[in-house]
């Protein structure tokens, strides 16, 4: 007797530790997690509920976990009545009741429209990042082995080009880490390998804004004659397009670690430590928009130095030219969503910064590499001399390369 008591006592000792410890354990969970725990609990025991009446007779509607409810066997006919779950309690203090008819045949929707939406979105992105990393790699190769290409305004776009490389590349290196297996639970997966992918990635995407606010920049000095021609002036951009967002993350990663050490720190919804990332960025579109408003301003200036309305069509195509040029180069499409929260608009946000977004690289090395008067001419120079030493002839046309493009 004295030992049963003894075991009891351990018993129920055990029992108030285990609540304590997961009360611990559930205070420190990310909220949008808290209801998953809550559920599996609920599974488990419904699970145990179905176990036991399993040799029961199958006729009608046999008990089932439809991952909310545990409902339980029904006749044909019969309409079973049940409490909301108790994990709604999570959202709203209000009860009510849920009811499920069991019918005599029944069909699932096999496909669920979400999934196959963001399987779609995800192979259009991943063609578009895979497009724009093979694209953009050939055109970093043109302008580094090409001395007479080497110039301040190239030395700028080979860092841009380099950033949209990053982007991509962490993208993959990211869905290769967090999307690995389709089993995996991204509220209890979190590793250091997936924390470094989302760092990474983080911080790839700031240096890519960067350097589209560095591009901004240095056209709007051109056009004002106010750029000076200096290597300090260069490393200054370097440090703006590299330096700031490296400040940026660290100061994130520390708050995630002693603030926010949650999951795979891929969820940042309602995070007030999101913003030492997320600030920066929206100050770069908006800073880069007003950039975009006045160099448009600049150019048709220069297009009607007296004010003159429009009259040639030449002119107009001329500025819708330069003013489509520059939207890639300056990422100006990503101020539609810029100033509104992350998750307003989801599925047309995901479409633009998603699907679009991942072409952007793409388009800016065909614009401002493969399509280059410079660019073409130093080619066709170097594949005429490349033909004089093969053939002993060499065309009028290689003599030499023009720099015609502003930028």
């Amino acid at each position: 007797a004295a030992f049963r008591s003894f075991a009891n006592s351990c018993r129920v000792v055990a029992g108030r530790f285990l609540t304590v410890l997961s009360i611990i354990v559930w205070s420190s969970l990310h909220p949008e997690c808290e209801y998953i725990f809550q559920l599996e609990k609920e599974e488990q025991r419904c699970q145990r509920e179905i176990n036991e009446h399993r040799n029961l007779s199958s006729t009608g509607c046999l008990p089932v976990w439809d991952s909310v409810v545990c409902w339980p066997r029904a006749a044909v006919g019969e309409t079973v009545h049940s409490p909301c779950p108790a994990v709604f309690s999570l959202f709203s203090n209000s009860t009510g009741t849920v009811s499920r008819n069991c019918t005599s045949a029944c069909s699932v929707e096999d496909d669920i429209p979400e999934e196959s939406y963001f399987t779609t979105v995800r192979l259009i992105y991943s063609i578009g990042y895979g497009a724009s990393l093979c694209s953009l790699t050939v055109a970093v190769l043109i302008l580094v082995f090409f001395r007479r290409l080497h110039c301040a305004r190239n030395y700028i776009h080979i860092q841009l080009f380099f950033s949209f490389i990053l982007k991509a590349s962490s993208v993959f290196i990211k869905d290769a880490t967090l999307f690995a297996g389709e089993d995996i639970d991204h509220c209890t997966f979190s590793t250091a390998a997936c924390k470094a992918s989302v760092v990474f990635c983080h911080y790839c995407v700031m240096s890519n804004f960067s350097w589209l606010l560095v591009e901004a920049v240095y056209l709007n000095s051109l056009l004002l004659s106010a750029f000076p021609r200096s290597r300090r002036c260069l490393w200054g951009f370097a440090l703006l397009g590299w330096g700031v967002p490296l400040v940026c993350i660290i100061f994130w990663i520390g708050s995630r670690v002693f603030f926010e050490d949650t999951e795979c720190w891929d969820i940042n919804e309602n995070s007030p430590y999101w913003w030492i990332i997320k600030g920066p960025i929206v100050v770069s579109i908006g800073v880069n928009f007003l950039l975009f408003i006045n160099i448009i301003r600049i150019l048709v200036q220069k297009l009607n130095p007296r004010l003159i309305q429009f009259n040639n069509s030449a002119q107009y195509r001329r500025l819708t030219k330069s003013t489509l040029l520059l939207i890639p180069l300056f990422g100006t499409h990503y101020v539609v969503f810029n100033f509104l929260p992350d998750y307003s608009n989801l599925s047309l946000r995901l479409c633009i910064e998603l699907c679009l977004g991942s072409f952007q690289g793409l388009i800016v090395a065909i614009l401002y590499c493969f399509l280059n008067q410079e660019v073409q001419n130093e080619v066709r120079m170097r594949w005429m001399r490349w033909q004089e030493t093969s053939y002993g002839v060499v065309t009028a046309g290689a003599k030499g390369s023009q720099m015609d493009t502003p930028f």
